[in-house]
Order: structure tokens, then C-alpha cells, then sequence
């Protein structure tokens, strides 16, 4: 018999005893903090295999991001209404977070994780204020404050080299949020929101990026400090 979504709900509150952690994280996001989500594509059911085995539910037999991405609903179905999210996410209560970027919601600015964890013991050498860090298996990614794809170009061609590394999550993209799961482990924040706060403080795109510009350079070699 094919089960109802309002049952699997049921049983999975009867079986935690407690309201899926995805869904409380979703809706501070969206009601506190103001920050569009959806719920992302996800892994499929574990086989035995544990994280790493397990594929994205999504078609693509390739996918370069297993779980962490939108898919059905798409990206623009993004919102801040709590209605929304917990219909979402009580029909799916593992579901990952997915924030869409840009626009009021924040931006981000991403490394891979040994470059990223470089990166924080530099900047915070050089007392460089963060704002939030979200650290996946695979990348680390500063949040930032908002910013157009015009201020972001503007940036990027006044500086003579940046980064290769970087990726820069702006306006039409996303990124996935704590405690979601990712093929490879876990998604969490290395430096969190701080709880009960307003929304988070984030710092200027350039900022980040004329730190990690002096971050990365000077090694003794002649290298950058954040290659990987």
C-alpha cells in the first residue's frame, strides 16, 4: 500500500520524539533571519553504503553537487513564508536547506575546505571580522552581504589576480545550510549565527575578497598560502 506523505510525517515524529532539525533550522532562516529557502534534491536512501555510496535523488547520474542543489521545487520557488517551509519540510524532514542567494538574502564567497580552514587561521591573524562560515566535506564558504552581479564584476577586474580557487555565490545561485547532509558527510557551520540573534551580520564582498587577495599571497616559497 502506497504510504501518504501525512503518515511518513506521523511516524517520523513518533519515531524521533521531536521536530526534525531541518525544519527548525528552515524556519529561522526564513522567519528570523529573513533568508529565502527551499528544500534541496537530497541522497538517495541509504543502502548499506553510508553518505559516501549514496547518490543524489536527482536524475542526473553525474551530479556534480549529490544532494546539495535545488531541484523539485526549482530555485525561484525560494521563500520566507512559514507556511511554505513547513509544508516543505514536513513532508520531507531531512530534506537539505538550500539557501537562494542574492537579491536581500546573502551572498557567499567559497574555497575548498583545506584552502578554506587556511584561510580563517589567516584572517583571523589579520583580525578580520567574518560573519558566518558554512563547511561542507568539500568547501568552505564565507557568507557575505549582498551584492549585484555588476558589483561583482567591478571588483573582480580592479584586482590583478584573485584566487583561482574562489567561487562567488551572487545573485540566481544558492547554497546549502546546516544541519543538511551532503554526499561526503555532513554540512555545518564553522563559525555560527549567533543563536537568537537578529539576522547575521555579514561583512562587504570586497572586503572578504581584498583579505583573502593579502591572505593568499606573501608564503615564504612565493606560493599562495591558499592553494590545494
Amino acid at each position: 500500500m502506497r504510504e501518504i506523505p501525512g503518515r511518513r510525517r506521523r511516524l517520523w515524529f513518533r519515531r524521533n520524539g521531536r521536530r526534525p532539525a531541518q525544519l527548525e533550522a528552515a524556519l529561522t532562516c526564513a522567519t528570523a533571519w529573513n533568508w529565502p529557502v527551499l528544500p534541496g534534491a537530497g541522497l538517495k536512501a541509504a543502502g548499506g553504503l553510508g553518505t559516501r555510496g549514496r547518490g543524489c535523488s536527482c536524475p542526473d547520474p553525474d551530479c556534480a553537487v549529490p544532494g546539495a542543489h535545488p531541484f523539485d521545487p526549482g530555485l525561484l520557488t525560494a521563500t520566507t513564508d512559514a507556511r511554505m517551509v513547513r509544508w516543505w519540510w514536513n513532508n520531507r524532514p531531512t530534506a537539505p536547506i538550500m539557501l537562494a542567494t542574492g537579491g536581500t538574502a546573502p551572498c557567499a564567497v567559497s574555497l575548498p575546505a583545506v584552502a578554506g580552514a587556511r584561510a580563517l587561521v589567516e584572517l583571523d591573524r589579520m583580525g578580520m571580522r567574518l560573519g558566518p562560515v558554512v563547511a561542507t566535506p568539500t568547501r568552505w564558504s564565507l557568507l557575505v552581504a549582498p551584492y549585484s552581479l555588476e558589483q561583482l564584476g567591478e571588483l573582480l577586474y580592479s584586482k590583478d589576480w584573485v584566487p583561482s580557487s574562489l567561487r562567488f555565490h551572487g545573485e540566481g545561485g544558492y547554497l546549502v545550510l546546516p544541519p543538511s547532509e551532503a554526499a561526503g558527510g555532513q554540512v555545518r557551520w564553522e563559525r555560527a549565527p549567533l543563536e537568537g540573534s537578529a539576522a547575521p551580520w555579514l561583512p562587504d564582498v570586497e572586503a572578504v575578497v581584498d583579505a583573502l587577495v593579502e591572505a593568499s599571497t606573501g608564503a615564504p616559497d612565493g606560493g599562495s598560502r591558499l592553494a590545494y
